[in-house]
This record gives structure tokens, sequence and C-alpha cells, in this order.
């Protein structure tokens, strides 16, 4: 993980309100019709109803999200879930606590 790109991801107050979302999925966003959030993750249009952007816009902040190492992402057919990475977010934190 470049916490410089993480850094950068979490620049963004609507990016950092989805990663702190899927800390507690089931109290920040709309149930979903498919998938177990525990097991899965929450699927994007639940990510997206519960922020309110764009379908597009909720993909672009997931990708950003997922290439700084901060959430993972599963797909299962068409639908695409997303989970906080809690181990990319322990690393950060720990770059944090020895760098800073």
């Amino acid at each position: 993980m470049d916490p410089l790109i993480a850094f950068k991801a979490l620049a963004n107050p609507v990016r950092l309100r989805i990663l702190t979302g899927l800390k507690e999925p089931a109290r920040h966003f709309p149930p979903q019709d498919e998938g177990d959030i525990e097991l899965d993750g929450v699927c994007v249009s639940s990510i997206q109803e519960g922020i309110g952007l764009s379908q597009s816009t909720t993909s672009d902040y997931l990708g950003i999200l997922h290439k700084a190492g901060l959430v993972t992402m599963k797909r299962r057919g068409q639908w695409t879930y997303y989970k906080r990475d809690e181990d990319g977010i322990s690393k950060l934190a720990e770059t944090m606590r020895t760098k800073l």
C-alpha cells in the first residue's frame, strides 16, 4: 500500500464517508436484495443510494478506495460488493504511528 495514494483517497469527504459507512454498513446503507453484507460486503447500488451520488461517481470513488488498498471488491454475477480492507487500514494506521 502506498500511503500517499491512501491519504489522497481519504482527502475527499465523500470517499471518507463511504469508508466510514462500510464499518457499520447495516446502519449507514439501505438493505440490499442480493448478497450477505457480512460475507460479501455492500453492493454498489446500496452504497450509491446511501451516499446519494450517481452510479458512475460512486463506482469511481470505490475504485479509488480499492486502488488505495482501503476496500476489497468481490464480483458475483452482475453485482459488485465492497468491504473495508481492515488489513490495509491497519497498515496505514501503523505507517502514521511510526512515520509521523
